[in-house]
């Protein structure tokens, strides 16, 4: 992406031409913004005061405080030069957690918070979290952010429930054996585009008081949650004390700053970590954070960005310039909106995809972050409605993508970089702190105040710029001892005995090189004034060594080459809790190169043992310390091939063929047919009876947003404990003559959809709406006229309405308790006479008494299928009707069917497939619920979209043997519906992340 020509090399001062231009394998209106990050190379230009072994060597002299400390002396401690840590701040209830205005020091080390969002209730196998928590590793994070969902939790009064996918240890445990830090954001309010932001659906029927502020109910009603989570995070504390955050809140009124106050107070009491939120006054945290999206949440034109922000630093140093500048959620994707022009998930990666991350990512290291989230990482699934995938760096079938690759670039060089930990803001183009010729360029110099290390970071001036543009800048040195590099570092340390520098860079320009070489080399370059200058031409591919001593040994790459290689870090041996923490119990890596994914490395002996994946057959490149004498792949030791490894280097190189042994056209998944059929909708029946549904009589109610019209009964299913999912309501009247009509107004949020019967006839449905985020219809106000004959006159009658819950509200700036949501019936009346009774039915049990404890208070709704679980595994459908889902419901009949089938799957226990159930993309009036094996994977909306494929896990999934697909089918017109159902498989690794368990129980009588 630079290319360069150098013109002199003069005492104190190097001058350099860069030309930034577009890739031709980019599309010319992506705004590329290029960049220069100067540590060791530019697009990392770096510059170095003498040091005693000359330019390169010093600056690895630095590094090797980390890199050098033997294993005895774990966990390593960092030179001070480089590290310095004096004038810290805690919070005076531990010194294992102190910072500075520079960065977080954790137990005595500088650490950058290098971190990725994952939500584990998203994804409800604990055995994958493991999964992601090693695919975070791999890109060269080290921390993860996660939410817990108070809703899940705590689904009812008093009861708190951290068993299955609700615990919090297994992801603890995973985190200790990965090696990668927590930072636990428990809310009890988290947004996170999930049902009432994530409080528990009783709270808001139950409390009174404004939510999230200091009133007394609310205070009472987060306790169980809040203090459930820190008895479970208490005994993995890195000790009992530290900050902590509630997340997406406003200070002001000053009701909101007590809540967070005396929520604080909570966490602080039981000494529990963390931090983010606030900067001062009433319920101010230690360290408070910033949120940003510069690209807004729609994804419709991936190839326009809104420009970079630029007051980051500026903003930062007003507000509080003694803490570390912290990112709590900088943008990773955008989530996608219902309706048929939603622009989809791949559209979002697209937008902030690989050239984003380049340009936006390292604008935040201009303005001197050193805590650092990205949200998402991993979004996975919504429990209750569909995707979360959030078109991030990996997708929701834990599919690595291009983002991905960008990333673990991004991520490798932070983790070679601790001079950049510590870094004052010098300046940049637009105070002339430093002269570079033109305006077409944005310069920001960031330097070390222990080791002099500075770094450079570039982009257009016009951060949306595709423009090739020229310019030139000097960079003063404190000596005549100067290196500098115009490809990009990957790494940068120590393997075995000798100092590693991989370079790379667009293979499409040129780049060059200086350095400062030791050790007795096996080719010679042109050495000038100490200073040895490599030109590397246009059109360099593949890997090639350009410098190979006992000493040192410096690669370089074209930049999708580099996507391929990983660096794994090797435990120690001396089984302490931090044994896999980067700085902390470790600093040994290789790297290797070639596989899909590099999961982990440790040694045993003189055996090199990695683990990992592959989705196709490649070839294996490895540089590992001198005393490895052999390596095996997943248990399977490797021959070598020692001609190709020598052309690399003549120390540590290994170099063999793997080879996949299954591909995904090899797995034979089976049809999904022989579906067998059942009415899910016999409440419209006349013989039906309702004498077991909850009466619904309330004449108040705690939802501020009260009944349009009707009697003075409340009829909102969250006061009768059906917040979730469908619901279904009756009333009953006595027809005369002049009944002709019922007005109901129906509120079910975002996209939703009530159908309406009067007896047995079907009247019409009423539709929500949702265009990408526009024209937004959460309730309908309609009149429903009664056919001839569809009345009994001087008889009981009964109105019944199936109303889709698309979940409860986020907190809005437009309202107060927006997550005491009216989903239900806001207003009822008929044209003459009034309704004697109305009945509510949603989920067997409520939020109470739900029977299904694995599965959750989300997994069901209220449908009649749901009740009986005829969507469990194990369910007898022996006596049902054989009828295919695509001839969709009898007589083309608007109503709701239950369509279940089963299939055998036999997957080796050493490959991870990536399923999904993909339904037919055709636009048609239904709505479809998926479960398999029991648990609620997706809810396709073909009226609107966009979903149709929902990926579905290994561990949902049983591979080894008999699984159950269930769909409840909901036809919301009286109109012939097609919907068709397969399996497909996106792609296959061999390798995965070890056993994983099923915990799928079957049905029993309810």
């Amino acid at each position: 992406m630079v290319s360069e020509k150098k013109s002199e090399f003069p005492e104190d001062k190097l001058w350099f031409t860069t030309r930034m231009r577009t890739s031709e394998s980019r599309m010319p209106r992506r705004p590329l913004g290029l960049l220069i990050l100067a540590f060791v190379a530019v697009l990392y230009v770096f510059a170095l005061p003498a040091g005693p072994l000359g330019s390169w060597s010093s600056v690895l002299a630095t590094l090797a405080s980390i890199l050098h400390v033997s294993p005895s002396r774990l966990p390593h401690v960092r030179d001070t030069q480089s590290t310095t840590t004096t004038n810290l701040t805690s919070n005076g209830r531990t010194t294992d957690v102190l910072w500075d205005k520079y960065s977080l020091v954790t137990k005595g080390q500088r650490v950058f918070i290098h971190s990725g969002e994952f939500h584990t209730f998203r994804l409800p196998v604990p055995d994958l979290w493991l999964d992601i928590l090693q695919k975070a590793k791999a890109a060269g994070l080290n921390a993860v952010s996660v939410y817990t969902h108070m809703g899940l939790i705590n689904p009812s009064p008093g009861v708190v429930d951290f068993n299955d996918y609700r615990a919090l240890k297994p992801l603890y445990e995973a985190a200790k054996q990965v090696g990668m830090w927590i930072v636990l954001r428990p809310g009890p309010y988290i947004n996170a585009e999930t049902t009432a932001g994530g409080i528990a659906h009783w709270v808001t029927s139950q409390v009174a008081g404004e939510l999230r502020t200091n009133a007394t109910d609310w205070n009472a009603v987060w306790q169980d949650y809040i203090q459930g989570v820190i008895r479970e995070t208490v005994p993995y504390q890195i000790d009992r004390g530290g900050p902590v955050i509630d997340n997406e809140y406003s200070q002001f009124p000053a009701t909101h700053a007590a809540y967070f106050e005396e929520v604080e107070d909570v966490y602080h009491n039981f000494r529990y970590p963390e931090g983010q939120s606030w900067i001062n006054g009433t319920g101010s945290v230690d360290i408070y954070g910033l949120d940003s999206y510069p690209q807004g949440f729609d994804c419709s034109n991936p190839t326009v960005w809104n420009p970079v922000v630029t007051n980051y630093y500026n903003y930062h140093e007003s507000v509080n310039p003694g803490q570390p500048w912290y990112f709590p959620e900088f943008q990773g994707g955008s989530f996608d909106a219902w309706g048929p022009t939603a622009p989809g998930y791949e559209r979002c990666r697209e937008l902030t995809g690989p050239d984003f991350e380049s340009v936006f990512y390292l604008n935040l290291w201009a303005s001197n972050a050193k805590l650092i989230n990205y949200y998402m990482l991993y979004g996975c699934t919504h429990r209750t409605q569909a995707s979360y995938d959030y078109g991030g760096a990996i997708a929701e079938n834990r599919q690595l993508t291009t983002k991905y690759l960008e990333l673990k670039r991004q991520g490798l060089f932070l983790r070679s970089s601790p001079e950049f930990y510590k870094t004052d803001h010098i300046g940049d183009t637009t105070i002339s702190a430093l002269a570079a010729t033109g305006s077409f360029v944005h310069i920001t110099i960031l330097c070390n105040p222990d080791t002099g290390a500075s770094f450079y970071i570039v982009r257009h001036n016009d951060s949306t710029s595709t423009s090739t543009v020229d310019f030139k800048m000097n960079i003063t040195t404190e000596s005549e001892t100067l290196r500098y590099a115009t490809a990009q570092v990957l790494y940068a340390g120590r393997i075995g005995s000798r100092d590693v520098l991989y370079l790379y860079g667009d293979p499409l320009q040129e780049h060059e090189v200086a350095l400062a070489l030791n050790g007795t080399p096996l080719f010679q370059w042109h050495t000038m004034s100490g200073i040895t200058t490599v030109s590397l031409l246009a059109g360099v591919e593949g890997l090639v060594t350009l410098w190979d001593s006992d000493q040192q040994l410096i690669l370089y790459s074209d930049t999708a080459t580099a996507g391929t290689f990983w660096s794994p870090e090797i435990p120690s041996n001396d089984r302490s809790d931090f044994a896999s923490y980067w700085q902390f119990g470790t600093n040994t890596s290789i790297l290797v190169g070639g596989p899909y994914l590099v999961r982990n490395a440790t040694m045993v002996g003189s055996r090199l043992e990695l683990r990992g994946d592959l989705n196709e057959s490649v070839r294996l490149t490895v540089i590992a310390p001198d005393n490895v004498r052999m390596i095996t792949w997943n248990g399977i030791p490797i021959s070598p091939d020692v001609n190709v490894a020598s052309t690399i280097t003549s120390v540590g190189a290994f170099s063999a063929d793997l080879s996949l042994s299954l591909s995904g056209l090899e797995l034979g998944l089976p049809e999904l047919s022989n579906w067998k059929y059942a009415d899910s909708l016999p409440e419209v029946q006349g013989d039906f009876s309702d004498a077991n549904w909850t009466i619904a009589n309330h004449t108040t109610t705690n939802i501020p947003f009260k009944p349009y019209y009707g009697d003075g009964r409340v009829l909102y299913g969250c006061d009768y404990e059906f917040c979730e999912n469908i619901v279904l309501w009756h009333g009953h009247f006595n027809a005369t003559e002049e009944t002709k009509s019922v007005n109901l107004s129906i509120n079910g949020g975002e996209a939703f959809a009530a159908s309406v019967w009067v007896n047995d006839v079907f009247l019409k449905t009423s539709y929500g709406n949702s265009t990408n985020n526009k024209n937004i219809i959460q309730e309908t106000d309609e009149v429903f006229h009664f056919p001839p004959g569809s009345l009994k006159y001087g008889e009981d009658n009964v109105v019944t309405v199936v109303q889709d819950n698309m979940g409860l509200d986020e907190n809005g700036d437009d309202h107060v308790d927006d997550e005491k949501s009216p989903r239900g019936i806001r207003g009822f009346r008929l044209n003459t006479g009034n309704f004697s009774e109305w009945r509510v039915q949603g989920k067997l049990g409520g939020y109470t008494n739900f029977p299904d404890k694995v599965r959750g208070v989300l997994n069901e709704g209220g449908l009649y299928g749901e009740r009986q679980g005829w969507h469990l595994p194990g369910y007898n459908t022996s006596s049902w009707t054989a009828r295919e889902l695509a001839e969709g419901l009898p007589s083309s009949s608007a109503g709701v069917g239950f369509f279940v089938t089963t299939f055998r799957l036999s997957i080796p226990e050493e490959f991870d497939a990536l399923i999904s159930f993909t339904f037919d993309q055709s636009t048609q009036p239904y709505r479809a619920l998926l479960f398999v094996n029991g648990w609620m994977m997706g809810k396709r909306v073909a009226n609107l979209g966009p979903q149709y494929d929902f990926p579905v896990h290994q561990g949902i999934l049983d591979y080894h043997g008999v699984n159950t697909v269930a769909v409840a089918l909901w036809a919301m017109e009286s109109t012939p519906i097609t919907p068709t159902l397969k399996l497909t498989v996106k792609d296959v690794y061999e390798g995965g992340v070890g056993k994983i368990h099923v915990n799928n129980p079957g049905w029993s009588a309810r």
